[in-house]
């Protein structure tokens, strides 16, 4: 009976912990609230989401939604701290890129810069 028990809690608790890490190479470039990177309202995303300046957000490339990076999936970006969280979407033709908001800081942006990184993500998010 104590073995079957033990199963039994070894079973729920290997359950508990079905979420499935993904991660996924991209390119990875920044942007901020200037009219001048967005169309229309600067602080307005995709989804219909309001940005604020230190908010963790990123926009993903429309193929990267295939992968699983839907509106308010949590990702883990190589470099940076924290998790960031995907509420907007870039245009059509950028592919495998993610977007990193920087609020007003178009300093930060530009060092920032283009870089390949890696992105982790829970598949169940």
């Amino acid at each position: 009976m104590r073995l079957s028990i033990a199963w039994l809690f070894v079973v729920l608790l290997l359950a508990g912990c079905g979420s499935d890490t993904r991660s996924l190479r991209v390119t990875a470039t920044a942007y901020t609230s200037s009219p001048a990177e967005t169309q229309g309202d600067p602080t307005l995303a995709a989804w219909g989401d309001r940005l604020q300046p230190g908010m963790k957000a990123v926009a993903v490339s429309r193929d990267l939604l295939e992968e699983g990076l839907g509106r308010g999936t949590e990702i883990e970006i190589e470099g940076l701290d924290g998790r960031y969280v995907v509420l907007d979407k870039m245009h059509r033709r950028w592919t495998r890129k993610i977007d990193i908001y920087m609020g007003n800081d178009r300093g930060a942006a530009r060092a920032w810069g283009r870089r390949q990184v890696e992105i982790r993500w829970d598949e169940d998010d």
